[in-house]
C-alpha cells in the first residue's frame, strides 16, 4: 500500500519525475523486447478480424498502445530503426547512420556491424546466402560481427551494469544486425546463418558454443522444411488480398516463385535456408531458438531481471518482394499472429506475464507499391541514382568546376558521397561543390530534397520536420556529403540487380510510423494518440528498472508506461 501511494503522489505531483523508481520498488524478472522488422503503424489492427487471442489481440487489448508512435530520423533502416530503439538515441549520436556508410579512412563501404576482430564461431557461416535478397550484407568484407561501431550504451548495457553482470542478456534473430543491435556490448547475440542453416554467433561473444546451441543446431530444424512449402493458413477467399496473388511488380526467386504455394526446395537445394527467412518459417525458426535460450540460460529462473529480444525479420523480406498489400504480406501477419501467441504462452508459461515486461516496437514501417499506388491515381515510381552523373546538368558542372572524372565517389542510400580527394586537387571549396550538387540533384525526377554535409553541420538548416529528421540522421563522421530526400512514394528497387517491390528508408510518414505497445507485469491498458518518438523507449524501460538512461539517450519517458499498482 505504501508504495502503491508513493507512486501515485509522484504521479500526481510531479509528473515525468515518477521515472525515478526507488530501489525497494518490485522489479520484473523478465524484460522481453519484441522488434517486428517493416511492421508499419496500421499493420497490427489491419487484419485483426481473423486474428484470434493471444497474440496481437492480447497486446492490444492488454498493453498500453501508442497509435501514433514515430522514428524521427529520416534514414529508415534496419540497423538504425533497432538500434534507435535499444538506445533511445538518434543515429546522430550512435552512429548508425544506415545499414552501410563510406568510410573516408579506409576507403571503403562499411557495413555496419561488420568487425573482422571477431569471426563467426562457425566454420562457413561468414559468406551468407542473404546477400541475394539483402545486398548490404555484400558491402561486408569479413564475417567478423560485433556491437563495437554502436557509439553509446544500450539499455541491456545499462541493465548488465545495474546488476553487476547478473542479468542475463540475450537477442535474437534472423538477421546479425537485428540480434547485435538489441543485445548490446554487454550481452549475446544469435542470429540465422544461411550458408550453414543454423544459429550463429562471433567470438565477441563466446570463445566456444554452449552445449545447448551445439546441440540445437545439431538437430537440423530448418530440414524440416524440405520438401514443403508455405501454404496459406486460410481459405483464400477469406482474405482481404484474395485476388492479388500474381502482381506483376512482385519478385520471382525460383522456386519459390510469387505465388502459393511458396515452394522451399529441397533442404539441400541452393537457396532453401535463404527462402524460409523470405516466409513466416523464418520468424518460427527465432521463436524456436527463442525458447532454447528462456529454458538453458533459465532466462527469467532467479531474483535479477533478465533481458530477452526478438527480432522477427519476415514482414520485411516479404514487405520488399510482394509489398504490404499484398495475400503474401497479409497471410505472413497472420502467421505472425500466431507466432507471437506461441511466444507469450511459452515465457507466461516459463516465467509469468505478470513477471514480464513486453514491449512490442518495429525499426520502420514501409512504403506500398508505386504500381499498386498508380492504380489509386498517385503518381509513384522508382528512381535510378546511377544515372545521375551521365545527366546533362552534372556535365556542366564538371566543366564550371574543372573537373574531368567521376566527382561523385558513392552512393549508399540515401548519402552521396564524394570525390574528396580530387576536389583537394582542383583546389575547390567542398561546400561550394556540395551546395552546387545539391542544387543540380533536387531538378531529377523524384528527388524531393538536397542537403549539404556542411550546411548540416554549420546548422544553416532548419524548419521543416523533414530537415530536423535529417540532422537527427547526421553523424559528421559517417555521414556523407549530401542527404537525398526522394518524393514520397519514390524510392531505388534495383538492388543489384534483384528488383524489389518496395523499399523503405524514408522520411515520409509510411517509414516512419511504427507500433509502440508496453504490457505485462501489471500495465494499465490505454490508448494514447499524442505523438510519441521511438528515442521513448529505452528510457521508459531504464525508468522501470530504476537504472540511469543510455549515455546518448534523450527521449522522454512514457508516463502512462509507470501508472501501474
Amino acid at each position: 500500500m505504501k508504495t502503491t501511494l508513493r507512486l501515485t503522489f509522484f504521479l500526481g505531483c510531479f509528473g515525468i519525475a515518477a521515472a525515478a523508481i526507488s530501489a525497494d520498488e518490485a522489479k520484473p524478472k523478465l524484460i522481453l523486447q519484441i522488434t517486428v522488422d517493416q511492421l508499419r503503424g496500421d499493420m497490427p489492427t489491419r487484419f485483426l478480424d481473423r486474428m484470434p487471442e493471444g497474440g496481437f489481440r492480447w497486446l492490444l487489448e492488454n498493453g498500453v498502445v501508442y497509435k501514433n508512435a514515430h522514428h524521427a530520423h529520416a534514414n529508415t533502416e534496419t540497423i538504425v530503426g533497432h538500434a534507435t530503439l535499444a538506445t533511445g538515441a538518434h543515429p546522430s549520436v550512435h552512429g548508425m547512420i544506415g545499414n552501410t556508410w563510406f568510410d573516408r579512412q579506409t576507403g571503403e563501404l562499411t557495413y555496419n556491424i561488420e568487425d573482422p576482430r571477431y569471426s563467426i564461431l562457425t566454420r562457413g557461416a561468414g559468406v551468407d546466402q542473404a546477400q541475394e535478397i539483402d545486398p548490404t550484407q555484400r558491402v561486408a568484407k569479413s564475417d567478423g560481427r560485433s556491437p563495437a561501431a554502436i557509439l553509446c550504451s544500450t539499455f541491456s548495457d545499462e541493465l548488465a551494469i545495474q546488476t553487476a553482470g547478473a542479468a542475463k542478456i540475450f537477442g535474437v534473430s534472423v538477421k546479425d544486425r537485428g540480434a547485435v543491435s538489441m543485445a548490446g556490448h554487454a550481452g549475446k547475440a544469435f542470429w540465422f546463418s544461411k550458408s550453414v542453416g543454423e544459429f550463429v554467433s562471433s567470438n565477441f561473444y563466446y570463445e566456444k558454443y554452449p552445449e545447448w546451441v551445439e546441440k540445437w543446431n545439431g538437430e537440423g530444424y530448418p530440414k524440416r522444411y524440405g520438401g514443403t512449402a508455405w501454404e496459406l493458413l486460410h481459405d483464400q477467399s477469406t482474405y482481404l488480398f484474395r485476388d492479388r496473388d500474381d502482381q506483376e511488380w512482385e519478385t520471382t526467386m525460383l522456386p519459390f516463385g510469387r505465388v502459393f504455394p511458396h515452394s522451399y526446395g529441397s533442404a539441400e537445394g541452393k537457396g532453401f535456408t535463404t527462402f524460409l527467412t523470405l516466409s513466416p518459417a523464418g520468424d518460427e525458426l527465432v521463436l524456436d531458438f527463442a525458447k532454447a535460450v528462456v529454458e538453458n540460460e533459465d532466462i527469467g529462473g532467479d531474483e535479477v531481471t533478465d533481458y530477452l529480444s526478438v527480432s522477427f525479420s519476415a514482414t520485411d523480406y516479404v514487405g520488399h518482394l510482394f509489398g504490404p498489400s499484398s495475400l503474401e504480406a497479409e497471410d505472413n501477419l497472420l502467421r505472425l499472429d500466431r507466432t507471437l501467441a506461441a511466444l507469450l504462452s511459452f515465457i507466461d508459461e516459463k516465467v509469468g506475464l505478470d513477471n514480464t515486461v513486453i514491449v512490442l516496437a518495429a525499426d520502420h514501417g514501409g512504403p506500398e507499391v508505386p504500381a499498386d499506388l498508380n492504380l489509386h491515381g498517385f503518381e509513384a515510381n522508382y528512381v535510378h541514382p546511377e544515372k545521375w552523373e551521365k545527366e546533362e546538368g552534372f556535365a556542366k558542372l564538371k566543366e564550371r568546376f574543372g573537373i574531368g572524372e567521376d566527382i561523385i565517389r558513392e552512393y549508399a542510400h540515401p548519402y552521396l558521397y564524394l570525390n574528396r580527394e580530387l576536389i583537394a586537387e582542383k583546389g575547390l571549396d567542398v561546400a561550394e561543390v556540395e551546395e552546387a550538387i545539391a542544387e543540380e540533384l533536387v531538378k531529377f525526377e523524384g528527388v524531393a530534397l538536397a542537403i549539404s554535409s556542411t550546411a548540416l553541420s554549420r546548422g544553416e538548416v532548419s524548419g521543416t520536420d523533414v530537415v530536423q529528421s535529417i540532422l537527427n540522421n547526421h553523424h559528421p563522421k559517417r555521414s556523407g556529403d549530401i542527404y537525398v530526400v526522394f518524393e514520397p512514394h519514390w524510392f531505388i528497387n534495383d538492388f543489384d540487380g534483384l528488383s524489389v517491390a518496395a523499399t523503405h528508408g524514408s522520411p515520409w510518414r509510411y517509414d516512419t510510423f511504427v507500433p509502440v505497445i508496453f504490457a505485462g507485469f501489471g500495465t494499465q491498458p490505454a490508448k494514447i494518440y499524442r505523438e510519441i518518438k521511438t528515442t521513448a523507449v529505452a528510457p521508459t524501460l531504464s525508468a522501470l528498472m530504476g537504472t540511469k538512461s543510455p549515455s546518448g539517450s534523450f527521449g522522454e519517458v512514457l508516463i502512462e508506461v509507470m501508472n501501474r499498482p
